[in-house]
């Protein structure tokens, strides 16, 4: 049974709950594979935020829906991003809410985490997969640059080997792979995937609020360096959006692609 029993839409596609004193965020566009809108970053940040500032939230839980996670960004949609970001654009707003969100990020992937499905997991505290899992950030075969500050977080975790791998080359990670690497906390059967994850951001919940919080910000370490990163990235990412060479990988990726 899943573990977040209802769900409060913010947008069609993001849906919001609060069980046990855990913000449950999930993706929910099953007939784009989850990808994510500007729209659904603005709705994942509000969110963020809200259970930020809100004292019956002890963590935050990222879920997708229908097998997959989430395929990554909707390549479509953000055609029309700005060459040069707006301060308040939604991604790097949903952005800026991971690196400042004081409360534990969980997450439970099941199925496809494709490029900011992967990246955000950077961010996650705990992560659970299902056995299917595969991990996937294929910014350089569109023309595009790495997000999420992943090219300081990834190697920073699992060394320049594997995130040269995963960044560059392109290579997509299993469940298993991604274990061995420090990516992923635990494999889990996918019909117990929701549940295990909820259990553990559950227990987190009931621990010493204070306590939980000061000793993640120290296993975090320097918050003002990931945050740079990340804009470093997101203003190359938007220029690399406006080029030719991302331009023809993109519309080559998505004349190939299967039609819904």
């Amino acid at each position: 049974m899943p573990a977040c029993l209802r769900f409060e839409p913010m947008t069609d596609h993001i849906h919001c709950g609060i069980r046990d004193g855990v913000n449950c965020l999930r993706f929910n566009r099953p007939q784009k594979k989850n990808a994510l809108t500007q729209e659904m970053y603005s709705a994942l940040a509000a969110a963020i935020v809200a259970g930020e500032q809100s004292n019956a939230v002890g963590a935050h839980l990222f879920l997708g829906s229908s097998g997959t996670f989430t395929a990554g960004n909707d390549l479509a949609d953000f055609a029309g991003l700005d060459a040069v970001p707006a301060p308040d654009a939604p991604v790097l707003a949903f952005l800026e809410a991971l690196i400042s969100a004081r409360k534990p990020l969980v997450a439970a992937v099941d199925g496809l985490a494709v490029g900011i499905g992967t990246t955000l997991l950077l961010h996650c505290d705990l992560v659970y997969a299902s056995p299917s899992a595969s991990l996937r950030t294929p910014f350089v075969d569109l023309g595009l640059v790495p997000e999420a500050a992943s090219s300081l977080l990834l190697p920073s975790r699992c060394g320049h080997a594997v995130a040269f791998e995963l960044l560059c080359l392109g290579n997509a990670l299993s469940a298993e792979r991604a274990l061995a690497v420090g990516l992923i906390n635990e494999i889990v059967p996918a019909g117990q995937l929701e549940d295990k994850a909820m259990a553990a951001a559950t227990i987190l919940t009931r621990k010493p609020r204070q306590a939980l919080l000061n000793s993640r910000r120290l296993l975090r370490g320097d918050t003002d360096l990931v945050r740079a990163r990340m804009r470093e990235e997101f203003t190359l990412f938007a220029e690399h959006l406006r080029s030719d060479e991302a331009q023809q990988a993109i519309s080559a990726f998505m004349n190939k692609r299967p039609k819904p």
